[in-house]
């Protein structure tokens, strides 16, 4: 919306600022922090009322969650994404498309995670609905929201798998690209889904990949340093640094009130939206292997599990305490702030190798 102001331009050369991606981005961070700030008391006190005995906790996870975290609220994610919407509508460029295909997705996401949320607070279970069902949804948005960032490339680009560390390694996929996108997207969505399972642990890794990839969205947006640095240009895609600025800046906010100990939990709407953003920019991008190294913390998560059930299923053993690997290392005896804490260092270590691959080539 802000954007607009640039037509007054002619009139007034203050308005220029609003041209700025990198202004814009600032004054969605700052949006987006200060919305959650105001309205996360309020909304957290209806969510507490409305919810009652607050989010189920797994009764076949670690024991002391059962008292240390009872009764604490969920849907934590509503807050993240009224905050990260608001803030994106305002200081996004609205005639940019990739903004839309994102906010889709992530939109979206957060509606099956919120419906999840919703049958385990009104049961009282962690089943939540069909596990096949929800996949389904998450493939059917992912695939769509590809089609139409392929549409809006330039072919062969638009379609292909881009390595990075090389300078023109590039494969065409054709149709399989759709796939592989909705890949990406539906697996970050789960992955980071999994990540949330100890207060702050998920929100500030989603943090430093969201300002990770809002950097790499812009150079990738931008003609003159994707050609300095040997990237593929994708034209547009740098509005998106406006909207990991929201993400950040509304995740900073939901950061006051998850610390430890959490005052609410993001649940499936925050964790599966958040996660599809990631997912959705990188394929926008083209950049779908680096979210593999800077979402490195989601994919250990995720893989833990998969090691964990294949492993029990076929030889009646478990390779971890417990999975995810998070609850494993409690299990261990590490308290959960030197759990957060170091996951974070071992996201900021990722995302500082991940950062290394624009220039690496």
């Amino acid at each position: 919306m802000f954007y607009w102001l640039t037509e007054f331009s002619t009139t007034a050369s203050f308005f220029n600022v609003f041209r700025y991606i990198t202004f814009r981005t600032g004054g969605a961070i700052v949006t987006a922090l200060v919305f959650v700030f105001l309205f996360g008391g309020p909304i957290i006190d209806l969510l507490r009322l409305k919810q009652g005995k607050g989010q189920p906790i797994r009764e076949d996870g670690p024991a002391s969650h059962l008292i240390t975290k009872k009764g604490t609220p969920t849907m934590g994610g509503l807050m993240i994404l009224s905050g990260m919407l608001v803030s994106t509508l305002l200081w996004a460029n609205p005639a940019n498309p990739y903004v839309w295909i994102v906010l889709g997705v992530t939109l979206s996401f957060g509606l099956i995670g919120f419906y999840d949320d919703y049958l385990k607070v009104t049961k009282q279970t962690n089943a939540g609905f069909s596990g096949r069902t929800r996949l389904l949804a998450e493939a059917a948005v992912a695939i769509v929201a590809c089609i139409l960032l392929a549409r809006l490339g330039k072919p062969p680009v638009a379609t292909s798998l881009v390595f990075p560390f090389f300078k023109d390694l590039a494969f065409n996929l054709g149709w399989a690209f759709f796939l592989l996108g909705a890949f990406v997207i539906v697996g970050a969505g789960n992955a980071v889904n999994l990540t949330d399972g100890l207060d702050g642990l998920a929100i500030v890794p989603v943090m430093i990949a969201a300002a990770t990839f809002g950097l790499i969205s812009y150079t990738v947006g931008n003609a003159l340093f994707s050609e300095y640095l040997q990237l593929r240009y994708v034209a547009g895609t740098g509005e998106l640094a406006v909207l990991c600025g929201a993400v950040i800046g509304a995740s900073l906010g939901f950061l006051w009130f998850n610390a430890p100990p959490a005052s609410i939990f993001m649940g499936d709407t925050g964790s599966l939206a958040l996660g599809g953003m990631l997912g959705a920019v990188a394929v926008a991008t083209k950049h779908e292997i680096v979210l593999a190294i800077v979402g490195g913390l989601f994919v250990l998560e995720a893989v833990s599990v998969i090691v964990q059930v294949v492993s029990f299923k076929l030889t009646g053993k478990r390779v971890f305490r417990m999975a995810p690997i998070h609850h494993h290392y409690e299990q261990l005896g590490w308290t959960e702030p030197q759990i957060v804490i170091r996951f974070w260092i071992v996201a900021v270590v990722l995302a500082l190798a991940g950062l290394a691959t624009l220039k690496l080539r």
